[in-house]
């Protein structure tokens, strides 16, 4: 077992966005990104693996093949291999989305019990 808190990974650039890497095991990797306002995440796909973001705090919009979404705190967005998806801080306050990339590698994992 491994244990963190998300917070040590809360880390503002005035530059760019940061990328803090939590853990990567296997296929599947976990992180945060941190955006200031006004800071965006280019377009992007992530082939052959399931994308799930958390937003933590703040506000901001999701592009997802063009199509925009507003997210806010405690907001989950699931993302396929297949999409195209970009982020920007559209908001007023710093922006943190917890992320997972990760590939099913056992079905029976994908069932409720």
């Amino acid at each position: 077992m491994e244990k963190t808190s998300v917070k040590d990974y809360l880390e503002y650039n005035e530059e760019k966005f940061t990328k803090r890497i939590i853990y990567k095991k296997g296929d599947t990797t976990a992180f945060v990104l941190n955006f200031l306002p006004g800071q965006t995440l280019p377009a992007h796909r992530h082939p052959n693996s399931e994308v799930y973001l958390y937003v933590l705090t703040g506000s901001g919009t999701i592009i997802t093949d063009g199509a925009e979404t507003a997210v806010a705190e405690s907001d989950l967005i699931h993302v396929s291999s297949e999409e195209e998806m970009s982020f920007k801080n559209s908001g007023g306050e710093p922006v943190s989305l917890y992320v997972v990339l990760s590939k099913i590698s056992n079905e029976t994992n994908t069932k409720n019990s």
